[in-house]
């Protein structure tokens, strides 16, 4: 899990696009934590932290504590929204958790060893990935940093599922079906030809 951290942050008193627009020209974000079977709660955050951290990768999957007033809230990171134009944030959904709540999340997966590969390194296959990244449910508390496969001895045409991952304690995958992660492929018919003919004149040298 990521390492978790404190954002100070203010109440909202009014809502609205014209509120809105002055806090973003305030340096802050318009913000709602929801959830617990608790009325939302309309807040506002610094706007260069937040942005930095959703940049800063793990932002979805990180719980972290909001000091609203004094009173600490954990909350985990539920949805943003950013302009379509300039690409600035310009709103976050939080949801509010407990050491009891389930959350479903998205993990990112990690490969490695790839150029140990026979399908690679022997065959000029590619690896080609169909998930970035996995949707697990698990405890808030256990959210996994992410998954790592090792693809070494992958060859041509093998691929890596979903059984394949190493799934901690308490996390489940949100669907039975074992689909396929990533896969080695041949390579694409320019880079073939190439490699073709690059054995082809070695050929010619012996």
């Amino acid at each position: 899990m990521s390492e978790s951290y404190t954002v100070k942050a203010e109440l909202r008193e009014k809502v609205g696009k014209g509120a809105a627009r002055y806090l973003r020209r305030n340096n802050m974000v318009p913000a709602v934590i929801y959830g617990d079977k608790q009325d939302a709660l309309p807040i506002a955050v610094p706007y260069k932290e937040t942005f930095l951290k959703l940049h800063a990768g793990g932002f979805l999957t990180t719980v972290i504590t909001i000091d609203v007033g004094g009173k600490q809230i954990k909350v985990l990171p539920k949805d943003y929204q950013l302009d379509v134009v300039k690409d600035t944030l310009t709103h976050v959904d939080y949801l509010r958790v407990s050491d009891r709540t389930l959350v479903t999340v998205r993990i990112p997966v990690h490969f490695e060893n790839e150029d140990a590969a026979p399908g690679i390194k022997a065959k000029n296959g590619t690896l080609n990935v169909v998930h970035h990244d996995i949707e697990v449910h698990c405890p808030a508390e256990a959210i996994p940093e992410g998954f790592t496969l090792d693809a070494s001895k992958l060859d041509m045409g093998d691929a890596l599922h979903a059984s394949d991952l190493k799934l901690p304690k308490g996390v489940s995958l949100s669907t039975d079906e074992d689909f396929v992660i990533a896969t080695i492929v041949p390579p694409m018919s320019e880079e073939a030809d190439e490699a073709e003919a690059g054995e082809a004149e070695d050929t010619e040298e012996k």
